[in-house]
């Protein structure tokens, strides 16, 4: 095999070259080569506008699939909860490594837990997910939060609580720990409390599917629960007819006795970002063994949560 550089496409956002980093040196053992990280500015980074109004978090991807198909790039490195569900012909999502925590954490003044905050605490986040599940939680333990709009990256987001124009932010505890910064953490949010964004805490690694030796190499850092995980929650997300921004969360749960993984639990919600109106079902089946397993596993729970009028609590319904 040739010893010539692969080119992995990144964002420039600090998180984003961290974890390609992580993943680069991966790559370099599995396939022997040296990889060099070729930094590429999304609309996303850009722009100032709500995730929300600009189409969700798909616009982080689409420059780097770009590059991707015009092959200035070898492989990309993706959050995959940004990855729309709907996967290009031409690209290949060859790898999801071993899954970071996929909890959501609060950053808070004075080392407040969430449940502790003051009467009135103004909690920033750039997510209608979060916003949903927070302040239904808020409604039904009896708790005044008020939740703030906000975007940027983390030094912009933790600076919003230590200048005092928030009391709290809320973050994927997944990105903290990848950037050495998870000790900044004041609370980590139970699931139960808030369910993460589908594919929270994963990594893709997407590469043009007509490189068959790469897929392959890729293929090594691949992890079969991780992806198993992932394909139920981003199926259910689909099944939703939603997109990336919309305040959904799924986490699919592995039970395991002893070594052997006997389980897999999908848990999904949907709601109003004033938390007025939930609607939350859970499934439970043997771990899928297939990618097609995976994928109806996510459809059933969409059946359900649908059924129960999940589609009315998400708004502009995103195709």
């Amino acid at each position: 095999m040739t010893d010539k550089a692969l080119r992995l496409g990144t964002r420039r956002s600090r998180l984003a070259m961290a974890q390609s980093g992580q993943v680069a040196d991966a790559v370099s053992r599995v396939t022997g080569r040296p990889v060099e990280l070729v930094e590429i500015t999304t609309y996303g980074d850009v722009s100032r506008e709500a995730l929300a109004q600009i189409g969700g978090t798909g616009v982080f991807v689409t420059a780097l699939r770009d590059a991707l198909v015009r092959g200035e790039v070898d492989f990309a490195v993706h959050s995959l909860k940004d990855l729309p569900t709907t996967q290009p012909e031409e690209l290949a999502l060859a790898a999801v490594p071993v899954r970071e925590d996929p909890r959501d954490v609060i950053v808070a003044r004075d080392a407040l837990k969430f449940t502790d905050l003051p009467r009135g605490a103004r909690i920033g986040t750039g997510s209608p997910r979060r916003m949903a599940q927070l302040n239904a939680y808020a409604r039904t333990h009896g708790l005044d939060i008020e939740t703030v709009a906000i975007r940027g990256n983390v030094d912009t987001r933790i600076g919003y609580v230590h200048e005092g124009r928030l009391d709290a932010v809320v973050l994927a505890a997944a990105g903290l720990n990848r950037i050495g910064r998870i000790d900044e953490v004041t609370d980590f949010l139970s699931v139960d409390t808030v369910l993460p964004a589908p594919g929270q805490g994963a990594l893709a690694i997407e590469c043009a599917a007509s490189d068959a030796d790469l897929v392959a190499a890729l293929g090594e850092l691949d992890d079969p629960h991780t992806r198993a995980a992932v394909t139920a929650e981003r199926s259910l997300l689909a099944a939703l007819e939603a997109g990336c921004s919309a305040p959904v969360g799924a986490l699919a749960d592995l039970f395991t006795d002893g070594p052997v993984i006997k389980e897999m639990r999908l848990r999904g919600v949907v709601g109003t970002t004033d938390g007025s109106r939930m609607v939350q079902q859970s499934t439970t089946g043997s771990v899928p063994l297939t990618h097609d397993g995976a994928m109806a596993l996510g459809r059933e729970l969409a059946t359900e949560m649908l059924a129960q009028g999940a589609a009315g609590l998400m708004g502009e319904r995103a195709h």
